[in-house]
């Protein structure tokens, strides 16, 4: 049987900006940043990329900065999905055409489709594209869950080859980890969640937190696939605060507000998002104290 094709830590990168577009400097030093912490993969132009505010032109460019920087280092799994399948196949044909290894691709937001709207969505993308795509299951953010069955039939498309499973639902996240393919990457998308999912046989994360703390993160995943369960939950506890901490106002902008803390970015947000309160800003550094002395 062979091994699912992505596995590990895969951080979903920051766009860090300027005043005036995408800062590429600071975007290829966190890329190496990250590589360097020995992540397994990077996922640039997700939700924590800020991708609803960015143009195509940026979202092309940013693929080809991340692929560029990494040099084969390192798996580059694009966020290339929208509401639209036309659009979702233009951008995952621009990944392609640009060296990434996959696309991540979002349920169809706002739109709300139906079961076999999803079947026919993400078939029409692997026909047309012929890219390895991991389905990015989450229903908070896109009002619609891709149930287990819908997966299923899904993943015995060869082009379709793993889930982030970010549902929320500990029930789901154990069907689904119970009944895919062993060749399946499902990949958790709540680091909070982590451990548990890969103690159910899961296969790693595609994580907020590592844009902070990459071979922390890294560290815990590499156990839990290893079996050393022991030190993943260790660890787990040790990232918790971290954890519930990036959650105190939508992502990215905890997350971004303590990059630009450390140092990684300037505190840059695309409206509608916004810098965060006063009191959640002191929270976050207290929580960076934890772990930067």
């Amino acid at each position: 049987m062979a091994s699912p094709l992505f596995r590990g830590t895969f951080t979903a990168l920051i766009t860090p900006f300027t005043e005036n577009g995408i800062d590429e400097n600071a975007l290829r030093q966190l890329v190496d940043r990250q590589i360097q912490a020995g992540v397994e993969g990077l996922v640039p132009v997700g939700t924590t990329g800020e991708s609803p505010t960015l143009t195509h032109e940026e979202q092309k460019r940013i693929f080809h900065i991340v692929v560029e920087e990494a040099r084969g280092r390192v798996q580059v799994l694009a966020g290339t999905g929208s509401n639209c399948t036309a659009k979702t196949i233009e951008m995952t044909q621009a990944a392609k055409a640009l060296s990434a290894d996959g696309a991540l691709i979002v349920c169809p937001y706002y739109n709300k489709p139906t079961p076999q709207g999803l079947l026919l969505h993400y078939r029409k993308i692997a026909e047309e594209t012929q890219f390895p795509i991991v389905i990015y299951n989450i229903k908070g953010r896109t009002g619609i869950n891709m149930n287990t069955d819908t997966l299923l039939q899904l993943a015995e498309n060869p082009h379709i080859v793993g889930v982030k499973e970010a549902s929320g639902d500990a029930e789901q996240i154990r069907d689904v980890l119970e009944r895919v393919p062993e060749d399946f990457s499902v990949l958790s998308g709540d680091d909070g969640l982590t451990v548990d999912v890969l103690r159910g046989g899961g296969d790693g994360v595609i994580s907020v937190a590592s844009n902070i703390l990459p071979q922390e993160v890294g560290d815990m995943v590499r156990a839990g696939l290893a079996g050393n369960f022991e030190e993943a939950e260790r660890l787990n506890v040790y990232l918790a605060p971290l954890f519930r901490d990036l959650f105190l106002e939508t992502n990215p902008i905890p997350v971004k507000t303590m990059a630009a803390l450390i140092g990684l970015c300037k505190p840059l947000y695309r409206l509608p998002l916004c810098p965060p309160l006063p009191e959640t800003e002191d929270q976050l550094n207290q929580c960076l104290q934890r772990y930067f002395n």
